[in-house]
């Protein structure tokens, strides 16, 4: 039987960098102003590739609004941000519609959220009708504005922020949004030598901002999104995911434990993840590093433990350690 032989890739295919080199590239370019924090950046860049949303949960000064800005730029995206505040309107988030002088029609003015890459700065300081203006929009990717649904476009992410440790003047986020965010993040406080390093950086550039170059484009950014579909998840891994996941529901210390939306983000999230640190398949690692940012956030604490200050990390921690993770002889 005649075998018809492919024809060799031309110069150009064989050195067009695949979809790990360029979020390599990505973090890299990230990394020159966010310094010391390549895991955090991983992260993000993971869950834009997955498709998520992302919860940056730190206090000031820590480099959280710098990092959405700069992902944006690196990946070439439409960047915009939001500052909430008490007296924020939903309609400063999705748009009004406001009176053309000219024909006498309504005309749909757009808001921020029909954007790439939307940075919610301090969402929790916009009371919870304002916050709930972007569910729709996390979930659906539309917001409802006079009756009339409008997309937000694609790719899409928000990137929202809030202070841990300042509850004056703050609306908690309620569980159901908490659960439209992928992943909860903490960059933390650098090193001693990443902040010497930023500093000298500081001294030596003799400017304040950092110019991020965009590595890619926005048709190239989502295309590593569908390259993020194409990695590799053995059955076993997966009902590995979903153990950890049916585990948080009966720990004692959690009253309500991650939904099936959770599985998917782990698993979802498992495959971008892979494909940001160089493969093409997940394995038992990946699910065990990424349960706690996935699924912490997405149980809720009994009184009790709440009391004794015990953190939902902790407990989801408990559960990696409990529940078993495949191997193979």
């Amino acid at each position: 039987m005649a075998t018809t032989e492919q024809p060799p890739a031309s110069p150009s295919e064989a050195s067009r960098p695949s979809a790990a080199d360029l979020a390599v590239a990505i973090v890299d370019e990230v990394e020159r102003a966010v310094v010391g924090k390549r895991d955090v950046i991983d992260l993000v860049l993971a869950s834009m590739l997955a498709g998520g949303h992302v919860l940056l949960e730190d206090v000031p000064g820590v480099a959280k609004t710098l990092l959405a800005r700069s992902l944006a730029t690196a990946c070439g995206l439409e960047f915009s941000r939001v500052q909430f505040t008490p007296d924020l309107l939903p309609s400063d988030i999705t748009g009004t519609l406001v009176l053309d002088l000219a024909t006498r029609t309504p005309e749909f003015r757009p808001g921020p959220v029909f954007c790439d890459v939307l940075l919610a700065d301090e969402i929790n300081r916009a009371p919870a009708k304002t916050q709930a203006a972007l569910l729709e929009a996390m979930q659906e990717g539309q917001v409802t504005v006079d009756g009339r649904a409008r997309a937000v476009g694609r790719p899409f992410a928000v990137i929202a922020t809030q202070n841990p440790i300042e509850a004056e003047g703050t609306y908690p986020l309620p569980e159901a949004q908490l659960d439209r965010f992928l992943v909860r993040v903490g960059i933390g406080y650098p090193s001693h030598a990443d902040e010497l390093a930023i500093l000298e950086d500081r001294l030596t550039r003799r400017s304040v901002d950092v110019t991020i170059s965009p590595i890619v484009d926005t048709p190239t950014f989502v295309a590593m999104q569908r390259a993020a579909e194409d990695v590799h998840v053995d059955p076993p891994l997966v009902e590995y995911a979903l153990d950890l996941v049916t585990a948080t529901r009966s720990e004692p210390d959690i009253t309500l434990g991650a939904s099936p939306r959770g599985s998917l983000a782990l698993v979802t999230l498992a495959r971008a993840w892979a494909l940001v640190r160089g493969r093409d398949y997940v394995g038992p690692d990946d699910i065990r590093t990424l349960a706690i940012p996935t699924l912490s956030h997405r149980v809720t604490l009994d009184d009790e433990a709440w009391v004794r200050g015990t953190q939902a990390d902790d407990v989801v921690r408990r559960v990696i350690d409990r529940v078993a993770a495949p191997t193979w002889s």
